[in-house]
């Protein structure tokens, strides 16, 4: 293997401690969001949905914080690793 090589594949397995904090922060939103519903099961209407309409029951605080979550790991902590690695060279 020639050096260039070698240097690559070890830049590609270590991660700055920031890009690690980036990617960790999705998970940690939505383990955050699933323990807000355990912890308050009352703030979640789906276990008792008296009357409620669809809105009311798609939008709990707690399901919100799991998807804000979701869509900060899938779309945009990916850019934000990559600018920060790219910015590390």
């Amino acid at each position: 293997m020639s050096t260039q090589l070698v240097t690559e594949r070890v830049r590609t397995r270590s991660r700055t401690a920031k890009a690690r904090l980036v990617a960790a922060l999705g998970p940690l939103t939505m383990l955050g969001g699933v323990a807000w519903g355990f912890l308050q099961p009352y703030r979640i209407t789906l276990l008792h949905p008296h009357g409620q309409g669809f809105w009311w029951l798609l939008v709990e605080p707690p399901l919100l914080a799991v998807g804000a979550g979701i869509v900060f790991a899938m779309l945009v902590a990916p850019g934000l690793i990559e600018d920060l690695e790219a910015e590390e060279v």
